[in-house]
């Protein structure tokens, strides 16, 4: 592993030694484009329907076991 390190180490002081003057910084090397679609507001399924298929619905909500009950 101290060889493994001591590359790592040398790699970095080469990047250190770099002209960087006028390189803005980035977090990426390719420009990232949002591809998901506008988040906009739309009608919530009724209770009734959302809790039709759950296994044991509870007084309007969905009931799901305790992990800390075992």
């Amino acid at each position: 592993m101290v060889g493994e390190l001591s590359g790592i180490l040398d790699h970095v002081d080469r990047i250190g030694n770099l002209d960087l003057a006028g390189v803005e910084p980035t977090s990426h090397v390719v420009v990232l484009e949002n591809v998901l679609r506008a988040d906009e507001p739309w009608q919530s399924l009724p209770r009734e329907v959302a809790l039709s298929s759950a296994p044991d619905p509870q007084d309007g909500a969905f009931r799901a076991p305790s992990p800390q009950a075992e």
